[in-house]
């Protein structure tokens, strides 16, 4: 097993999630979507959930919402920082109003 491998397995796994709480531009919206998706997936993202709630309780909100698995919150946050991420947010520009958290998995 290499470094790397060991150290991963280590480190918990990491949770971006992200919903969009408004979107005022389907169009800006659709071109962050093109690019975002192909920029999580290569730095190690793993779509777990893309799409509106089934249900929402309590204090829920109905709002597109999203949540990529990746190896460590070092990678998720490489992932934000990323240039083809930045690029996705480029093009979503004032698009949509979002919320984006990076939440560490239990061990």
């Amino acid at each position: 097993m290499t470094d790397r491998t060991q150290e991963e397995k280590r480190m918990p796994k990491a949770y971006w999630i992200n919903t969009f709480r408004v979107i005022t531009d389907q169009g800006r919206f659709a071109a962050y979507a093109e690019l975002a998706g192909p920029a999580m997936e290569a730095a190690g993202g793993r779509f777990l959930v893309r799409g509106l709630p089934a249900r929402a309780f309590e204090s829920g909100v109905v709002e597109r919402t999203t949540l990529i698995e990746f190896p460590s919150v070092d990678a998720a946050v490489a992932a934000y920082d990323s240039p083809a991420y930045q690029e996705a947010l480029r093009a979503l520009g004032d698009g949509a109003e979002r919320d984006v958290r990076i939440v560490e998995a239990l061990p």
